[in-house]
């Protein structure tokens, strides 16, 4: 199978569709661009519209590099033919486009002629562009587009046999628009396949997909594998109406395929982006590959296969590693009513705060509440409900006060379902004198764990020195995890244990 041959339509296709088409110098940064990815050919324009796109045409020519063939389009017309030739001669690999509908549909309703009278026409032209352009440059190409191809499902063999002149006049590539999309992609498909039969080797199968009903991409992507080796596409999937098939959608397609696809894809992204504040037209934040939403998850179980697979190459809920077309953003975990426990550990996580994924299961039912009010949670948001629900728990127990008595010995004032205590032990320090007098009130739990770490600025803002985690056993061996912050080493291992304290009696 021979490699594709990626041949971009934004420069005029695409430009023609915006409402208010670009300037000189905006053209030459788009071919710029187009040059960086490597497109193989580049129709730059359309000549014979205006004499502003006439010397575009001729700027661009002259610049273009060595290897990439540029085209320009021409009715078959000798007018816009000579025009087209006169534009586009001192390209290195020079190429007329001319095209005309052959749909019944429109050689009545549109053209008002014969199919006979409308087939001459089209040989006139090519030949006329052929002798035109070699006399000009001998190694110019010709490339005549049936309009409308997609309409001839009627008349093909007429259409095909019209295709057979056209090579015998020196058409080196017959295109094959489906100018309007109106079937699905299998239709066009076969009939491109069977142009592909009739025509000699030496000629090139050309697609050129409009988007109508969203399938340009899967018709271009199964008419490659059906003997279509030049695919019209357009950067960002500009063109009229619904768009022209999106140039990045076929070529990663085709990469995930195993297809040796000649564009580097490095530069889709950045290229998209580009594109997108040029044209005035944003991303579709569902946009495929480069929406700002392409690599969002916000269901529970994408979140956790996402999170589990982020590092390798296939991730389970992405077709590509974003990396493939230089995006350098990572899967976005959005947080909803949706999310689960995976989701809030990693976003909590990722912004430097220490948590277990027994305590994302914890306040995952406070997230999801808060959702179901606010829609999708911020990351500040997020990190507002971990701080009140690990590190001020609120609950039946509430710290008055605590003293240090004498030696090993001191008292404690707690409150508990607002009932007083005033409890007194001894012990190895605050910690093992307040598990004991819990104890003695009463409380029967055990300390597991205790860990204290010194955190800066940076993690919990200024005064916040210390962080104590507990980790506690109630009366059924269940282990409960508590944390508290205070500049006070001693105030944040007691918060802690109360804090433990009211998760478990809750």
């Amino acid at each position: 199978m021979k490699q594709p041959f990626f041949y971009d339509i934004t420069l005029r296709d695409g430009n023609q569709a915006l409402k208010k088409p670009w300037r000189q110098e905006e053209k030459e940064i788009v071919f710029e661009k187009l040059t960086e990815l490597k497109v193989q050919g580049v129709e730059i324009g359309f000549p014979a519209s205006s004499q502003m796109d006439f010397d575009s045409c001729v700027k661009l020519a002259e610049i273009a590099p060595s290897n990439m063939i540029v085209s320009v389009l021409s009715r078959c017309v000798q007018s816009d033919i000579t025009a087209a030739v006169n534009s586009v001669k001192k390209a290195k690999i020079p190429r007329v486009h001319t095209f005309l509908t052959l749909s019944p549909f429109h050689m009545k309703y549109v053209l008002a002629k014969q199919p006979d009278e409308v087939r001459k026409i089209v040989i006139d032209a090519v030949s006329f562009a052929y002798r035109e352009l070699i006399k000009e440059n001998k190694n110019g190409q010709i490339q005549f587009s049936c309009e409308h191809f997609g309409d001839c499902a009627e008349n093909l063999d007429f259409v095909i046999d019209t295709f057979k002149q056209c090579q015998d006049m020196g058409v080196t590539v017959i295109n094959l628009p489906n100018t309007v999309e109106r079937y699905r992609p299998g239709v066009f498909v076969r009939m491109v396949e069977r142009v592909r039969n009739a025509l000699d080797e030496s000629v090139t199968i050309a697609v050129h997909n409009h988007n109508d009903l969203g399938m340009a991409t899967a018709t271009t992507v199964e008419s490659y594998f059906h003997g279509a080796v030049q695919l019209e596409c357009a950067l960002n999937g500009l063109g009229e109406r619904a768009g022209n098939t999106n140039l990045y959608e076929v070529a990663v397609a085709l990469h995930n395929c195993g297809v040796d696809v000649p564009i580097d894809l490095s530069k889709i992204y950045e290229t998209a982006l580009t594109v997108s504040q040029m044209a005035k037209i944003p991303i579709f934040e569902k946009a495929p590959l480069i929406g700002p939403d392409a690599l969002a998850h916000r269901s529970g179980i994408h979140q956790d296969g996402a999170l589990k697979t982020k590092d390798m190459e296939m991730g389970a809920y992405r077709p590509i590693h974003p990396s493939l077309i230089g995006r350098n953003d990572d899967e976005k975990i959005g947080i909803t009513s949706q999310s689960g426990k995976t989701a809030i550990f990693e976003t909590i996580s990722k912004a430097g705060y220490p948590i277990t994924l027994q305590e994302a299961v914890r306040i995952a039912p406070i997230v999801k509440e808060s959702a179901e009010k606010i829609g999708e949670l911020s990351t500040g948001q997020i990190i507002d409900i971990y701080f009140s629900e690990t590190f001020n728990v609120k609950g039946h127990f509430q710290l008055e006060n605590f003293k240090h008595i004498k030696g090993g010995t001191f008292e404690f004032e707690f409150l508990y379902k607002n009932k007083d205590f005033i409890a007194k032990a001894t012990g190895n320090g605050p910690i093992d004198a307040c598990i004991k007098a819990l104890r003695d009130s009463g409380f029967n739990i055990k300390l597991l764990h205790y860990e204290q770490s010194a955190l800066g600025e940076e993690v919990f803002g200024a005064g916040s020195t210390a962080m104590t985690v507990v980790h506690i056993e109630d009366e059924t061996g269940r282990e409960i995890i508590g944390r508290a912050r205070h500049g006070s080493t001693a105030v944040a291992n007691i918060r802690a244990i109360f804090n433990a304290l009211n998760i478990i009696y809750k």
